[in-house]
C-alpha cells in the first residue's frame, strides 16, 4: 500500500489497484471555493490532531463529502469553461483513455461530462510496490489531451486542474457503486434519461454483460 499527500488531497494506492478517478477542467471549480473547502478540511483534521484522537464517524463522512461529493455536485452545475462539450475534444479524451486499455490498465467505465471526466479502471502494475503506477497514467492522459485540446481550441494555457480526485476501490460493493455513479452521472445531471443515451459514456464488455443480466 502506498500513501501520498498532494497539495489538496491524500492519495492511497496499491499495486494492481482499482480506482475511481475524477479529472476536472481548469476553472471548473474556482480557486476561492477550493481554498474554502480546503480550510474546512484542515480545521477538522487539526481539531482531531490537537485532541490526539482518530476522526469521528461524522468527521470521516464530512471529510469524504468535502473531498468528493461537494465538488461533484458543484461540477454537475456546469461552471467554468465546458470545453468537453466540444465533440472533437470529448472524442479525443475517450480515444486517449482507450489507447493503453488492457496494456497499462483495464477500463471498466468512463463518462465525459462538460467540465470533468470520471473513469473506473484497474492498473496493471509494472514497477516495485514503492512506486506509483497511478500517477504516470493520469499524467499521460492529462498531458496528451491538454496539448491536443488546446490546438483544437486555438488557445494556450492550463486545460486541466492540477489536482485530481482518486479513490482506491476495496470491495465489490464500492466497485458497483462507482461504476453506477460514473455511468449515471449524465442522468443525474439531467442530460438524458438512461446512461446509454449519453454519447460520451461507456463501459467494458464485461460490465455491459453484467448490466444486461
Amino acid at each position: 500500500m502506498l500513501f501520498r499527500q498532494s497539495r489538496y488531497l491524500p492519495h492511497v494506492e496499491r499495486q494492481n489497484g482499482t480506482y475511481f478517478v475524477t479529472l476536472r477542467l481548469a476553472g471548473s471549480v474556482p480557486k476561492l471555493i477550493i481554498e474554502g473547502w480546503k480550510s474546512e478540511r484542515e480545521d477538522i483534521q487539526q481539531n482531531a490532531k490537537r485532541q490526539n484522537r482518530q476522526h469521528t464517524k461524522y468527521e470521516k463522512e464530512r471529510l469524504n463529502y468535502l473531498y468528493s461529493k461537494r465538488i461533484e455536485n458543484y461540477l454537475d452545475e456546469g461552471y467554468g469553461d465546458c470545453w468537453l462539450k466540444n465533440p472533437k475534444i470529448a472524442q479525443l479524451v475517450i480515444e486517449t483513455l482507450k489507447y493503453f486499455d488492457r496494456k497499462r490498465y483495464s477500463l471498466h467505465a468512463w463518462c465525459i461530462m462538460p467540465n470533468h471526466v470520471h473513469v473506473v479502471f484497474n492498473v496493471i502494475s509494472t514497477g516495485p510496490e514503492s512506486l506509483s503506477d497511478l500517477s504516470p497514467i493520469l499524467h499521460s492522459w492529462k498531458s496528451f489531451t491538454a496539448h491536443k485540446a488546446n490546438i483544437i481550441l486555438s488557445r494556450e494555457g492550463k486545460f486541466w486542474q492540477d489536482e485530481y480526485y482518486d479513490h482506491l476501490i476495496v470491495s465489490d460493493a464500492e466497485f458497483a457503486h462507482f461504476v453506477h455513479y460514473t455511468l449515471n452521472n449524465p442522468v443525474k445531471a439531467r442530460f438524458c434519461k438512461d446512461w446509454f443515451e449519453w454519447r460520451w459514456t461507456g463501459c467494458s464488455e464485461e460490465i455491459r454483460g453484467l448490466l444486461a443480466d
